[in-house]
């Protein structure tokens, strides 16, 4: 039978596969564009966060958590490692980057979900979703943070019947949140029905979550490529 689980993990290893490397300026551990962050150099100097790593210019790859980027900037490392990267001392770190960044993440999350939904690629609405989840239909399942209990194990027993993972994703945010990136009401459980579009979700899901921690509420998420020691040499790009 087919599984359209199985089918979006295969996608996302095969995605991660052709991906150019990139290393992070911080930890120098390596990684694909799409699993780092791009920090962009603005034409005024400044550095912002480009996740969706399209703006012009050079770019600067992390890997690190944001309690680690909080961290490596307040003491200058940020800074130093920057300029090496970017090759010119003449650049501003702002002291929120990592707040920023953290926004962007999110942002692009809620932005892929609001793409998928448009697309008729997901589900909403237990019933539908438990249905599509017996028959197996189910890539992706996720929860709202303010779910309840009653509800993500009825859910989520459906979804291991289809022959799904034992537990789905619990969405960092609540449903009032998640229901506006769908442009829906009162939206508490979504499925992914589509593999390539779940690879999608997941992707944006574990991106945000690597940056934030291991409390923004994803579970079987990777963990960031890099972290922060008080050992690491930060050398150049």
């Amino acid at each position: 039978m087919r599984n359209p689980q199985n089918e979006a993990l295969k996608l996302a290893d095969e995605v991660e596969a052709h991906a150019p490397e990139r290393t992070c300026v911080l930890t120098r551990s390596k990684g694909s564009r799409d699993t780092l962050i791009r920090l962009a150099l603005g034409p005024d100097g400044g550095v912002a966060p480009d996740v969706r790593a399209r703006a012009p210019g050079r770019g600067a790859w992390i890997s690190v958590t944001r309690a680690e980027l909080d961290a490596a900037n307040a003491k200058g490392k940020l800074r130093a490692a920057l300029q090496r990267a970017f090759k010119t001392n003449d650049l501003s770190v702002p002291a929120d980057l990592g707040e920023r960044t953290e926004a962007a993440l999110r942002q692009a999350a809620l932005d892929r979900l609001g793409m998928e939904a448009r697309a008729g690629n997901l589900v909403n609405g237990t019933d539908r979703v438990e249905q599509a989840a017996r028959l197996g239909k189910v890539a992706l399942l996720i929860h709202a943070a303010d779910a309840g209990e009653d509800g993500r194990r009825k859910l989520d027993q459906a979804w291991r019947v289809g022959g799904g993972d034992p537990r789905g994703v619990i969405f960092p945010l609540g449903r009032t949140i998640l229901s506006m990136a769908l442009g829906r009401e009162n939206v508490v459980h979504v499925a992914l029905i589509d593999p390539a579009a779940a690879s999608r979700v997941r992707h944006a899901l574990d991106r945000w979550r690597n940056f934030t921690g291991p409390d923004c509420g994803l579970e079987g998420a990777e963990p960031a490529l890099g972290t922060l020691s008080a050992e690491d040499d930060l050398t150049k790009e």
